[in-house]
């Protein structure tokens, strides 16, 4: 199985390099997208093992040390619960047998700690909930409501906009500076717990907080960095599409397209159209989403990194092609300008401005969408330059490390569970077959976690 990994990446990295500075790469035959999808099926698999190895039953694997790492006091299974549905969708049933009966028989919700309410949300709820739906094992689902229920508490501020932290065992709230992505990133999970359980009231308060986020949009259409969830003033006026942010614009979009939700459809089309307006930026001919100030609009900051990459994605499912391929062209002129991706940039001057690298997942998933919309080859070559760097730059430990500098390559000590969820995923489903799974019949959320339509009883 090494031999086959190495054999491919230096297969991979000729087919980048020969190009590199000259004519755009060829297309991929079917037999290399195929041998593509083998090697990240590989490099999850040899993930997994080191996971079990060194951090069996805890949140996540430290691939430098080969130490545990968990968020809080109790491990959460956060890689296990995060990994699930990648590992069912690749066929890696006993690595996914493995998964759900370590989440089945060891994973309990009833703990006196305090958790953040975004994260749990969109790793362990959405993880838990898209593996019930494939796999229908009803522990999964019983799992799901418990952890809904004990997250509900969050909701009960006076605005409706949700606390950033519980405690799972006795329902006290704390945090009350929060950020669009943590109060309107919440709805596809509990919607469709809503729908599975027949419980209104995970749709209703979900639905809620995200429309309270909407609310206080500005006047000229744009949501600030930071907000007060007991007063809903804005702490912050940073406006942009990066990281506190990004996932809010993304589910007003999924929320129509999950579950029908004619209200979520209307905010879109309002907040998209102020988000090209004032935040979309045209240098050297290319396009790139930067930062204004959330009241009038202007221009602040040139700033775009890793997490913005997902906006080409966003835009496809808008049906807005012409921008989406303009962008991932400049997500493209990023990875390549140190051959991996920075956490951010200066994109007028070109330098990195935050030099790590944490495995992110969002260049890759926009190529995906890309590639099925479209059907464009430049998609999956992308994808092949996207995969040839991180392989030879993350490889560590019979695993993955994040990057502290994409500059010098040092490499960190830190393998998320969302390189399990996303990265894997997103690159395995960019050179499947297309029939891997049904794209027009999921809505993934913001973890890459895919949910199915749930007929409202």
């Amino acid at each position: 199985m090494k031999k086959l990994f190495y054999r491919t990446l230096a297969s991979l990295a000729l087919c980048v390099s020969a190009h590199a500075g000259t004519a755009p790469p060829a297309a991929m035959t079917p037999a290399e997208a195929n041998a593509a999808a083998a090697q990240v099926k590989l490099a999850t698999q040899q993930s997994w093992q080191a996971y079990k190895k060194y951090a069996w039953g805890h949140d996540a694997l430290k691939p430098l040390s080969k130490q545990p790492h968990d968020w809080y006091p109790t491990s959460l299974l956060m890689t296990p619960v995060d990994a699930l549905d990648t590992l069912l969708l690749m066929g890696l049933k006993t690595e996914a047998s493995e998964a759900t009966e370590l989440i089945a028989t060891r994973l309990s919700f009833d703990q006196d700690m305090y958790v953040q309410n975004f994260e749990i949300t969109i790793r362990l709820l959405g993880g838990l909930l898209s593996a019930y739906q494939i796999t229908h094992d009803a522990r999964l689902l019983a799992l799901a409501e418990d952890l809904g229920t004990r997250l509900l508490p969050v909701f009960e501020s006076p605005t409706g906009l949700p606390y950033t932290h519980v405690n799972l065992r006795t329902g006290q709230v704390r945090g009350t500076i929060s950020n669009p992505a943590e109060t309107g990133t919440l709805l596809l999970e509990f919607g469709t717990l809503s729908r599975l359980t027949n419980k209104p009231v995970f749709y209703d308060k979900a639905k809620r907080a995200l429309v309270a986020t909407y609310e206080r949009s500005s006047a000229v259409g744009l949501v600030g960095s930071a907000i007060d969830v007991v007063t809903g003033k804005w702490t912050d006026n940073n406006a942009h599409i990066g990281g506190g942010i990004d996932s809010y614009y993304e589910y007003l979009y999924k929320c129509w397209r999950l579950f029908g939700d004619v209200e979520c459809k209307t905010m879109w089309e309002h907040s998209i159209g102020a988000v090209n307006r004032y935040l979309a930026d045209e240098v050297r001919g290319e396009l790139w989403y930067g930062h204004a100030d959330l009241h009038s609009g202007a221009r602040t900051t040139s700033q775009y990194g890793a997490l913005d990459a997902f906006m080409p994605a966003l835009l496809v499912l808008g049906g807005d092609l012409d921008r989406a391929r303009r962008l991932q062209d400049s997500n493209l002129k990023m990875w390549r300008l140190h051959g991996i991706e920075p956490e951010a940039l200066d994109y007028r001057t070109m330098k990195v401005t935050s030099p790590e690298y944490a495995l992110r997942p969002e260049i890759v998933e926009s190529a995906y969408y890309l590639y099925h919309q479209t059907g464009e080859a430049k998609y999956r070559t992308m994808g092949r330059e996207f995969l040839t760097g991180f392989l030879r730059h993350c490889r560590a430990q019979g695993a993955f490390a994040a990057l502290k500098d994409v500059r010098s390559k040092q490499k960190a000590d830190s393998m998320e569970s969302f390189v399990f969820a996303e990265t894997f995923k997103y690159f395995y489903l960019l050179f499947a077959a297309p029939d891997t799974l049904d794209f027009d019949a999921v809505t993934f959320n913001t973890e890459a976690h895919p949910l199915r339509p749930v007929p409202v009883h």
